[in-house]
This record gives C-alpha cells, structure tokens and sequence, in this order.
C-alpha cells in the first residue's frame, strides 16, 4: 500500500523546480509510505512521477518505486496489491519467457504484463485492489487506472495548465498551481448524501476516477483537454449478466460455492512480507472472514477490537466471543469518550474534503490499535451491499410497497397535503410531514430510495449559489436498469456509490493515516460476480439479509454467537453533542460564522441545529455532514 503523486505539465519547466514541486507532493503523502520515496522525471516530456512507499512484499530495494519497465518504455507509479501476481508472473515466465526479475514484487509483475500484453489485457488479468500512473515513453501517454470497486482512490484534474493527479488532495494542493476553489454544487450534494459523490471532488476541475475506469493523456496537451475514458470493468454489466445468467444449481451448491471463492480471495489477501491481521466487530461479515483465515492456518491469526462503555454502541463482548470460539490472538481496546473526542480535529487532515460518516471515528480508533502490532489488516466491509444487509432495504421495500400501489397523481396530492401540514405544524410535525411530502412525491422506487438515503438536508436551498446538479465529464451508470426489482437496484446504487465514496473512502483514510494497509476479500471480482447470479431467496430471507453468508459462517461459529439484530459501527455522536462536543459544535454552527465563510444559508444551519439540539428530530445525520463541512473549512484556514 503506498500513495502517489505526480503531475504533466503542458509547457516544460526546469529539472530542479519540477523535482523540488513532485518531493513536496510526495511528502504531502508520507502516512500511506513512510518506508521509501521516489521520484521519476522526464522533463522533455513533462511527467513528474511521485511515490512513497510502505513496504508489505518485497521489502528490499527490488520494490523502489517509481518503476521502470525492463525495456526502460514504461515508468510505473503503483498503489496497492496484486493478489494473484505469482499467478502471472508464471504465466509470464510459460508462456512469454520473461526471465531475469529483479525481486518478487506485485509491481514488478504488472510492468511485465503491461509489456507484453498491454495495459488493458494485464488489467483484465489482475486480481487485486489498485491506482497507478503510468508512463508510456513509446506512445508519450499518460495513463491512470482505479480498481474495479474502488478501493484505493485517485483524484486527477488540470489546474492552470497543469494536469495534476494523487492518492489524496493533499498532495494536490502542495502544488503550487493548486487553485482550491470550492465548488458549491458538489458541496449541495455532499450535504444530502453525507459525502462527495464519484466523479466529484469538492474543489472545482478536480475528479475521482470512477472504479473501473482508466484515463489516459498525451504529453504536452494544451491545458483543459479532457483525458481519454475507458472503462475496463463495469459494475453494471455483471449485475446484469447475473440477472441474465442466473445461478441455477442448489442452496448447497451455492453454499459451498461461495465458500470456496471468498476462501480463494482470503488465502490470496492473506500474503504479505509483514504481520498481518484482521479486524473483528463481531458481525457476519468480519466473522465470516476471520473464520475462513483461521481455518487455513495452524497459528492463530491477530484480531483486532474497538469497543466502548456505552452498551448500547459496544460490540467488543460478541467479538471475543467469537474471537475465542475461533481460537485466534484476540486483542481489543476500550476507548473513553475522550480518546474518540481527540480524533475530531484530525478527521478533516485525514479525509481532505468533507466527510460526513462519522463511523470514520471508530475505525480510525481500531486502524491506529492493530497498527501497534500489524502492517496489514483483513477487513470484512462490502457485505451489506452484496448481501443485502442494510435494514434500510427492508424498511424501504415495506414503505414502497404501502404507496406504490397508489397511482402517481394520487400519491402527488397526498404529497401537497402532506406540505401544508408542514406549513402549519411544529418543529416535530414540520419535518416529519416535510419527510413524508419528499417520498410521496418519488414516482419511481428508485427516487423514493433516493430519500431513504439522503441525509435530511437540502443542500440545493442550505448551499448559497449552489446552481443545480454538478455536470459530470465521465458517463456514470444509472441507479437502476430495466428488469432490476427494488432490491436489486438498491444494492446496484449502492455498490457503484455509497461503497465506493463513503465505506471504502473510510477504511481507506482511517488506516493509511496510521499507515495501515487494509484489504477486503469480499469485494474479490470473482466473489462480486458470483454473487450477483444468485437469486434474491439466497441473500434475503424473511426481511433479514445475508442468508447464504450466514450459512458458510455457520460451518465455523455456532448460531447462538452471531444470530442478533445487526448494530452496526458508531459511536454516540449525538450524546456528545449534547455534553462535551456542544461548545465546539455551537462555535462552528454560529450564524456569524456561517455568514463570513459565506457557503451556507445561516437560518437553515442554525434551524437543522435547533431541531436535533432542542427538538430531537432530524438525528445526527442531519447535523454531523454540516459540522464536518464546517470543521474542514477551517481547517483550510
């Protein structure tokens, strides 16, 4: 896991300059590669490339980065792992006779492949969680490539006619052409969603690529020019496929199916030249994932536990259970309020544009614990969205059912009565009226799933000068397709949306600010494809999601150790800004304040405060994206 940086310029500048620029955007990343830094030049051409390094395979020299290819055409910045590099690097020696390597590193494999089939056929090949920039001196290209679910991020974009790219933001801005302008309409949307939606960033003219996608550019292209797209992998073409392509064999089949590719995806995510670990809450998803590691050793495997006093946030208890049941090195940690406390002024460093999640607390709490004795943890995330494991699915498939026998015109004269009760009523009735107005007013299951998940705030009206939909320069997949039912594009929207821009970002932040690496078997291509053959019967089942992952997890842990309503991970956000976070919430939400910066409307910021504070309506989702906007904001200053 490393970070990298870099940048191509459209007019040339001095070696010494350049290289001076490129170090301080690498030193920007230091947290994701405090092992190693490089840097890569070529000045006729206007590449900068940076990276830093933290070393998991290959610890030697053999894995120095930026890489050169063994015929000196390709220069290769590279985030990540490739899980099935012995695989190719096999392949490479059959059946191409590639020989003389200098180490065992996953990077030095993708150059290979890269020279010998090309970029998009050794894409297709990998297995693995990766960004990179590469640079082809033959074709005088530039290209960016992101994984397929969008577990390492990259951000790319020009800025006074310098195409800058990174691992992080911060990294960007240590450029001096670095711009920084916010651009409200993407803000409008953080605030409904609680985070930056792909291909967006917060600052206008800077992007992430999408997962899946590739971005390439030629050298000296005149400031602006929008890179070369291509999508090399596409979400939304195997979610179709499996609905074309059903799974047609037994439960059992699917069972043991499954069984073997997540086990597959395991023992491959399980190879590193550092000590290596796992993240344990307790759930179905870590607890699947941990009893498939330890099934596949002799030693115990290091599991890791965050837990809190609060009862009625803790987890810790089921996860030791579990950990005991399963015979691994358990460890936990109980963190006091003023441990959790201490990590707010951190979040806006570590996530470099708003983020609105404020589970990021916890899992930068355990992240910074496993750190203490591990390189690398295993994590259980991507579940939920496979699996269907969100009770907002079945609280949202039992309230579409309700209105959506009703024809639309009926339902949008309910919604204008639903609005003048909201217009007559008190704090408490106004926004549950306001609330029923929005969904009786969706005319698809598709919007009215948009409600469910939006953060109670409209950030159209709460943002000064916000000016509609942000336009996107990549073509992103819509929410749902035609012959989709209402779970399968709920998990569709949130697979290509809510896991990549909030769940994986996350993970992401919280670890590599502690420079840990993570990894996710459950989000294995293979495994994601697999799994959206299966019909719906085998993930939900009497409203509760996960069936087929409960039954591989059953042949390890007994039921009566994990068969509980799921809890998710939180922390008690709001009791604190009811107590010891109140001062500093009532700082960042004065209407002064809010008037000097000048991004949001201040009677709606200090209306949304009333209403949680006084009222104790709208919960903490509608006031923590507002606060961490605020706390990012100043931040900056």
């Amino acid at each position: 896991m490393c970070g990298i940086a870099g940048f191509l310029e459209s007019a040339a500048g001095t070696r010494s300059v350049v290289e001076d620029v490129l170090q301080k955007m690498s030193r920007a990343l230091v947290h994701r590669g405090p092992d190693d830094s490089g840097c890569w030049l070529d000045p006729d051409s206007g590449i900068a490339l940076g990276h830093r390094r933290l070393a998991v395979l290959e610890l030697s020299q053999a894995g120095h980065q930026p890489m050169v290819s063994a015929s000196g055409r390709y220069a290769l910045a590279f985030n990540g792992e490739i899980y099935n590099h012995g695989e190719m690097r096999d392949e490479l020696q059959l059946k191409c006779g590639v020989t003389g390597w200098r180490g065992h590193s996953d990077t030095e494999t993708l150059l290979a492949a890269i020279e010998q089939w090309g970029i998009g056929t050794a894409i297709a090949k990998s297995v693995g969680m990766f960004a990179f920039a590469l640079w082809d001196r033959s074709g005088r290209t530039h290209t960016l490539a992101r994984d397929r679910l969008g577990e390492k991020p990259l951000y790319f974009g020009w800025q006074q006619g310098v195409f800058l790219f990174a691992s992080e933001l911060k990294a960007m801005r240590a450029h001096p052409a670095f711009d920084a302008a916010i651009d409200r309409s993407v803000l409008a949307e953080y605030l409904r969603l609680g985070y930056v939606p792909a291909p967006f960033s917060i600052y206008q003219d800077i992007y992430k690529l999408p997962p899946g996608f590739t971005a390439s550019i030629r050298a000296r292209s005149k400031g602006g020019t929008p890179p070369a797209f291509a999508q090399y992998w596409s979400f939304a073409n195997i979610a179709d496929n499996g609905r074309k392509s059903p799974f047609s064999g037994s439960e059992e089949d699917a069972i043991a199916e499954l069984e073997d590719r997540l086990g597959l995806a395991v023992a491959l995510q399980s190879e590193a030249d550092v000590p290596l670990g796992a993240f344990l809450s307790g759930g179905i998803d870590s607890s699947t994932i941990v009893a498939l590691m330890q099934a596949r050793t002799s030693r115990p495997i290091r599991t890791f536990t965050v837990g809190f006093h609060d009862q009625a946030f803790d987890e810790a208890a089921h996860a030791k259970a579990i950990a005991a049941h399963l015979g691994t090195e358990h460890a936990e940690i109980y963190v006091e309020p003023s441990q959790a406390l201490d990590v707010i002024p951190r979040l806006p460093e570590l996530f470099d544009e708003p983020f609105g999640d404020s589970s990021s607390i916890p899992t930068f709490l355990v992240s910074e614990f496993a750190r203490r004795s591990v390189t690398v943890s295993i994590s259980g995330d991507g579940g939920d969205e496979l699996f269907a494991g969100y009770r907002r699915y079945a609280r949202t498939a039992k309230a579409w059912n309700s209105v959506s026998w009703a024809p639309y015109a009926l339902r949008l004269v309910a919604s204008r009565a639903a609005n003048a009760a909201r217009l007559g009523g008190g704090p408490n009735l106004n926004w549950r009226a306001e609330r029923l107005r929005e969904y009786l007013a969706a005319p698809t299951a598709a919007d009215f799933y948009a409600v469910q998940i939006s953060q109670r705030v409209d950030g159209q009206s709460l943002v000064l000068g916000a000016g509609g939909s942000p336009e996107s320069p990549i073509a992103w997949p819509e929410p749902g397709r035609p012959g989709d039912d209402l779970y399968s594009m709920m998990m569709r929207r949130d697979t290509t949306t809510y896991l990549p821009d909030d769940i994986l970002v996350k993970v992401d932040r919280a670890a590599m600010g502690v420079s840990l690496e993570t990894r996710v078997p459950l989000l294995d291509h293979r495994v994601v494809e697999f799994v959206w053959r299966l019909p719906r019967k085998m993930k939900v089942r009497a409203g509760e999601g996960k069936w087929l992952l409960r039954q591989v997890l059953a042949k390890y842990v007994p039921r009566e150790l994990t068969d509980r309503p799921k809890a998710g991970f939180r922390v008690p956000i709001g009791n604190w800004l009811r107590g010891p976070l109140r001062e500093w919430a009532d700082g960042l939400l004065s209407p002064q304040r809010i008037g000097q910066d000048g991004y949001l409307d201040p009677q709606q910021v200090r209306t949304h405060w009333s209403r949680f504070f006084d009222d104790g309506i709208g919960g903490i989702d509608s006031i923590w994206p507002i606060l961490m906007f605020q706390a990012w904001l100043s931040a900056l200053k």
